[in-house]
């Protein structure tokens, strides 16, 4: 199973340097291999990784169990399937970085877990321990290292979950009575043993991410080894600490981004407990054989490979070329295996970097519709005097090749225009663990040789064939669209798409129960001369007036909005709605999500247009609220939905002035701990809160608030939470107003919350503040600090920790009343 980091190909003139080939040849010299396991992005010790990577040169791999979909996300408002699709990729461009490869299971992160044994139920812990086996037995490693021990501790029951499939996979991996349907492609593999890293975390490495503590597992013991991993990389002329600080930059969603440079460049030593496997006295890989010497008849290939080390000019790579070749016919000439095959590869990269050959498939455009054509442009370039002849192209997905063979020339690019249809069957580009409906804890996977992967194959898979010294050199590629200016530029890989997108107004939208209400939804053409029909899928008692609407777009980026009366049932309920689009006899049922950040590639979901309905019994008061942003959520939407007008705030709107007129402010997630622009105009806020207005601040972290007080009475702010959704609540205050106007709040409103109950919970306040409920995880004291009323003057100060950003979205009726009554607040 290849790994893909990002683009395959290599951008035309993008050739390795003499000494970084040199490096290539010393990693291609080495046999060993490390897969290092932990539960998120942002986990891993990536100075570790870079040491092992880039110092040692070992296969090195990071198997992240989850994607970090339940976390946080301090640059923008995506959340859930989204943050995890941008994780795996900000991981991807740190693995570019420090050198190592990526893996991940299909467990979903589903927030924080304070008992590993409920994130082992919840993940589904079969299916995730032969996903952690089923990587194993991809990469084959000598060495597994974990980040987190399997004994219970107080630090996030993911990290103890990682740990606890580790060593159950560690024993099963090598088993065949384990997991056999896995073996029609893989065989058992046991690794040489099982590590715990357990020194450095947060010196350089992981600190902790947004989730968690350091690794549990108490003192050292007896067979512990003790490992400096610091050193400089020749190529990048740079030590591995700063390195492994870029790489963790790349966390940006998780507020890593000032990691990038000033890493520690002194001495660097981790220590390493045995889990299980044979113990190792002086180096992780005691008693592995990590030269050629390991494969049967790699003797002569080992010897080959010194001698070609040893004769290496990096003013001339070129000059290795003929001995390449014969290196090559050794071992091509190998048995295959997956360590073997592997090493095939690797040489390729090596020989086609001393030539100097770089091939690139661009197209004009990286979105194709099934069944068009599109215009490839094949380009090989030369930047040595080697004679290569470019045999053709390969295009496995279709079964069709173009065998036109031509000499290249040094530094004369030589290039290839062929169009070449899209079968009509091929389906919309989606992340291969979001084409099916999850379940809780766990993405579903139908095609098992997908698990594992960062992210998907190619669309449109290219196999560019040259021929080097009567031998033959295939090429992987694929087609991308070269975005940006000179120097700035990003490589996007070629997308399946929709001919149009689908949307609805909002995602959820409330009813009154048995009311009509219309719902609109708008088509986009992703193509030119587009009709077709649109319908809204819903349940029967769900009623939908008309049955279908027709529409006609006649240029791409053209939108129409089409209305539908919904009618929900007499009693209250949710269910869910999905715009269905009919063109050409085909169906097509896709939103469209487009995710730009600068530190990774641009992004394109397609999922299914679905508006989460929910009739309920609302009562509001007041008219108008004003949002202050935080740190990106989309409760502002949600305000509109439940009948507000809502008026977007910026700091400097917290003015006499600017806050007239409001019913109520309401400020977002994290914002004192992302805006620098709140804390001097606090004095403003809490004056309008004083003359009568209301002020809801939502959940912040502990650390970093960037202001003094973040109340008008005194609040303290702790890491303690709620993580379990259906946690009983206990009414502190029963008669208080927001639990009874305008609507009365009963246990009934807690039910069917998602993911938590709340985070960061306050821990100390001032008397001014009446709590207003209590709730708990299993075996914990009550935490109080879940909603906090404070009269002000003639108005009212909320602080409230519970996940309104998570539930409003999720279209949870209780949050939808209960948030009602906090705007609410002293407005007859």
């Amino acid at each position: 199973m290849p790994i893909l980091h990002g683009i395959v190909s290599a951008h035309a003139g993008d050739s390795p340097s003499g000494l970084a080939i040199l490096q290539q040849l010393r990693g291609f010299q080495q046999l060993g291999s490390v897969l290092h396991i932990a539960a998120h992005p942002d986990d891993e010790n990536t100075q570790l990784i870079t040491y092992l990577a880039r110092g040692r040169h070992v296969r090195t791999a990071y198997l992240s169990i989850t994607r970090g979909d339940g976390g946080q996300n301090v640059l923008g408002p995506e959340f859930g399937d989204e943050l995890g699709l941008i994780r795996t990729e900000e991981l991807l461009s740190a693995r570019r970085l420090d050198g190592g490869q990526q893996f991940f299971t299909r467990a979903i992160d589903f927030g924080f877990s304070k008992d590993y044994r409920e994130t082992l139920r919840i993940w589904d812990e079969q299916a995730v321990l032969s996903d952690v086996v089923r990587v194993i037995r991809t990469f084959q490693p000598d060495v597994i290292i974990t980040r987190f021990s399997p004994e219970a501790s107080r630090t996030h029951g993911h990290h103890t979950a990682s740990a606890v499939l580790s060593v159950e996979a560690f024993k099963l991996a090598g088993d065949p009575a384990a997991f056999p349907e896995q073996l029609k492609d893989l065989t058992p593999w046991q690794p040489k043993r099982l590590l715990m890293n357990s020194g450095g975390f947060g010196r350089g490495g992981p600190a902790g991410g947004t989730q968690g503590n350091a690794p549990g597992g108490g003192a050292e013991n007896s067979t512990a080894v003790r490992m400096d991993i610091s050193g400089t990389d020749p190529v990048l002329n740079e030590s591995f600490a700063d390195i492994a600080a870029q790489s963790r930059a790349m966390h940006k969603t998780q507020g890593f981004g000032n990691f990038g440079g000033g890493g520690r460049g002194g001495a660097r030593v981790e220590s390493f407990q045995l889990l299980a496997g044979e113990p190792a006295k002086n180096d992780i890989f005691d008693g592995v054989d990590t030269t050629w010497n390991r494969i049967h008849g790699g003797n002569e290939i080992g010897k080959l490979i010194d001698g070609i080390i040893a004769k290496f000019n990096p003013a001339d790579p070129a000059a290795s070329v003929p001995d390449l070749l014969e290196l090559r016919s050794k071992v091509n000439a190998q048995p295959a295996s997956r360590l073997v095959d592997e090493k095939r590869r690797q040489l390729d990269r090596i020989l086609q970097a001393c030539l100097g050959l770089t091939v690139e498939t661009t197209v004009d455009h990286a979105e194709v519709v099934p069944g068009e054509t599109i215009v490839l442009r094949h380009t090989a370039t030369m930047r040595s005097d080697a004679p290569v002849h470019w045999l053709g192209v390969r295009y496995p997905n279709i079964s069709k090749s173009t065998d036109e063979s031509m000499e290249l020339h040094s530094n004369q690019p030589a290039e290839r225009k062929i169009t070449q249809m899209i079968p009509t069957n091929t389906p919309l580009t989606q992340p291969y663990w979001l084409q099916e409906p999850p379940g809780i804890g766990l993405y579903h996977v139908s095609d098992a040789s997908l698990i594992g992967r960062p992210e998907n194959p190619p669309v449109f898979p290219i196999e560019q064939i040259f021929e080097v010294g009567e031998q033959k050199l295939v090429v992987a590629d694929e087609p991308v669209e070269i975005i940006g200016e000179s120097g700035k530029q990003k490589m996007r890989r070629l997308e399946v798409v929709a001919p149009v997108a689908l949307s609805f107004d909002c995602d959820v939208q409330n009813f009154i129960p048995a009311a009509a209400r219309p719902v609109q939804v708008q088509v986009t053409a992703m193509r030119g001369n587009l009709s077709g029909k649109l319908k809204l899928d819903a349940p029967s008692d769900w009623k939908v007036s008309p049955e279908s609407q027709t529409f006609e777009l006649l240029k791409i980026g053209e939108s129409a909005k089409l209305s539908f009366t919904v009618t929900p049932p007499a009693q209250a309920t949710s269910t869910e709605i999905i715009a269905q689009a009919e063109i050409n006899g085909a169906t097509f049922d896709n939103r469209r999500v487009e995710i730009h950040y600068d530190h990774i590639p641009p992004l394109l979901l397609q999922p299914v247009a679905r508006l989460k309905a929910v009739a309920l019994d609302l009562a509001i008061r007041g008219h108008t609220v004003g949002y202050l942003p935080g740190a990106g959520d989309s409760v502002a939407e949600c305000l509109a939905q439940m009948g507000y007008m809502v008026k977007q705030l910026a700091a400097a709107d917290l003015t006499e002035d600017g806050l007239r007129g409001l019913d109520a402010v309401v400020i977002g997630i994290r914002a004192f701990n992302v805006r620098t622009d709140l804390a001097p105009h606090l004095p403003a806020l809490f004056a309008y809160c004083e003359s009568g207005g209301n002020v809801i601040v939502q959940y912040n972290r502990p650390d970093g608030i960037k202001a003094d007080k973040l109340a008008p009475y005194d609040l303290r702010i702790s890491s303690e939470r709620v993580t379990d959704e259906q946690s009983p609540v206990t009414f502190l205050a029963p008669d208080h107003p927001a639990l009874n106007t305008p609507n009365k709040i009963t246990q009934a409103d807690f039910d069917g919350w998602v993911q938590e109950r709340g985070i960061y919970f306050p821990n100390q306040w001032d008397e001014h503040f009446t709590p207003l409920i209590a709730c708990n995880d299993p075996g914990e004291a009550p935490l109080k600090g879940g909603i906090l009323v404070a009269k002000h003057g003639r108005g009212y100060f909320v602080y409230t920790s519970l996940d309104w950003f998570r539930e409003l979205p999720a279209g949870v009726p209780g949050a939808y009343r209960l948030f009602a009554n906090l705007i609410s607040l002293g407005k007859e």
